[in-house]
């Protein structure tokens, strides 16, 4: 009887900005904008042999009430200078960004993420976002926002645009021949004209074909339209389910839907964020991840997390005492702008219901309600245990990896990479050496053949017009 290979295992880390998994207060904690680091940070996840390290984007201060409280009083550094200083402090290791393609242009975009290819060596990813608010699209000319339709519509032409550019270089133009003194091969290379929807731009693309041929593309989102997305671009998603059933079933949903796009199961990496807290024994680790979410939902933080819903002032209250007797107070204008929650309850007075039920049957206060609805820990236990639970839901196709979230800045990987990461390489699911140079060698991604893609995509072009 034949069996299943045991499948390697992809990780990656995600250094976070000062949100509301991270406890800025520890005393290990250190700065979240130094360039130190960053590069502690990075070299710790390349000592542990990961694939890639990754930064979110934060395009604008949030607010809450017209005010900016604790946990958002840094934002983050610029995407592309930090990662181009870090492709220079590191050998091997991915160098991931979150890019908007809401307020950007596809040319600019382009050239930064090949120039970023260019300098790593091979190293760069690029996770294509987009934006749904209002209050972001303040800071930018076009200012408002689009719906999601059309965000999603932008998001794949702009994409599909970025492609053309970086394919517009094949790789075999450059003869740089001093004898004949010829540098070109092709007097036409990067010429290229894209007639769309959104983007109607023709020109010469400047930056020479890089190391990856492009950037390996990531893309975050649970909606339909998401999935869908990475399905027909994407070489990675980033999945948010933890669990073994939610997790199988996002697993099956996305990669059943690559078939349509001529891709197979194994083109498209599927890698949910994760959190973890490790003691010398499972008892210990539980015990520490229970202060560790006192600590990440302080009383102010769990009053504001509450009016996210409640969508009012709720300073008077008391965060060790009772949910609020009102109800929220509902409509379009809100208290938390730019925030992620104000999408997650789409239904207010359903989750003030729910949370109400079971503040009384538990006997919570607010601050005890909100660390019991928002838990965060994904992995916790002893590093055996954690290494189990990560190899298991890896090989009963739950993710094909994790990008590991830690709670302290920069050293909360350094325990991990020390004591979760040796057990895994002697499973055998994890390498204990880098195969290859580039982010593609790491994830086992091939590199696209520029004028097979262009071919497509003119015979596309050509069926269409007829």
């Amino acid at each position: 009887m034949s069996t299943k290979p045991l499948k390697q295992i992809h990780l990656a880390a995600h250094f976070p900005g000062v949100n509301n998994t991270t406890v800025w207060s520890d005393p290990a904690a250190g700065s979240h904008i130094d360039f130190d680091s960053f590069v502690h940070f990075a070299r710790t996840a390349e000592r542990a042999k990961f694939d890639f390290l990754f930064l979110a984007e934060g395009l604008r201060l949030r607010e809450q009430g017209g005010e900016i409280y604790d946990l958002d009083v840094v934002g983050r550094p610029d995407t592309f200078t930090v990662l181009a200083a870090l492709a220079a402090v590191t050998e091997r290791l991915g160098l991931t960004g979150t890019i908007n393609s809401t307020f950007n242009e596809p040319y600019e975009v382009a050239r930064q993420f090949a120039s970023l290819d260019h300098l790593s060596e091979g190293r760069a990813a690029w996770n294509v976002v987009t934006s749904w608010d209002a209050f972001t699209g303040e800071n930018f000319r076009r200012g408002g926002f689009l719906p999601r339709e059309d965000r999603y519509s932008r998001a794949r032409e702009f994409l599909s645009t970025a492609i053309e550019l970086f394919d517009s270089w094949d790789g075999s133009e450059i003869a740089a021949d001093p004898a004949t003194g010829t540098f070109l091969r092709d007097a036409r290379a990067g010429a290229f004209a894209h007639r769309g929807q959104h983007f109607d731009i023709e020109g010469r693309f400047n930056v020479p074909r890089s190391p990856q041929g492009r950037p390996v593309v990531f893309q975050a989102g649970d909606s339909k339209e998401g999935r869908e997305f990475a399905a027909s671009g994407a070489d990675a998603i980033f999945g948010r389910y933890g669990t073994l059933d939610e997790g199988r079933e996002f697993y099956a949903d996305v990669k059943g839907r690559l078939a349509k796009y001529g891709r197979s199961p194994e083109q498209l990496k599927i890698l949910p964020a994760a959190t973890f807290v490790l003691g010398d024994t499972d008892a210990e680790a539980h015990e520490s991840a229970h202060e560790v979410r006192r600590l990440q939902v302080s009383g102010q933080t769990a009053i504001k997390y509450l009016e996210h819903v409640w969508n009012r002032d709720l300073s008077g209250y008391d965060p060790d005492g009772p949910l609020p007797d009102i109800d929220p107070e509902t409509g379009e204008n809100t208290i938390a702008l730019g925030r992620a929650s104000v999408r997650q309850f789409r239904d207010p007075l359903a989750t003030a219901r729910q949370w109400r039920e079971l503040a009384e049957a538990k006997n919570l206060s607010i601050r005890e309600l909100v660390i019991a609805t928002t838990a965060r820990q994904t992995f916790v236990g002893s590093p055996a245990t954690v290494a189990e639970q990560i190899n298991s839901l890896v090989q009963q196709d739950a993710a094909d990896g994790f990008i590991l979230v830690p709670h302290i800045t920069p050293g909360g990987l350094d325990v991990f990479a020390d004591t979760v990461v040796p057990l895994l390489q002697e499973r055998g699911v994890f390498r204990s050496a880098y195969e290859g140079s580039t982010l593609r060698d790491h994830l086992g991604i091939s590199v696209p053949d520029a004028r097979r893609e262009s071919g497509r995509r003119e015979a596309g072009q050509t069926a269409g017009a007829s």
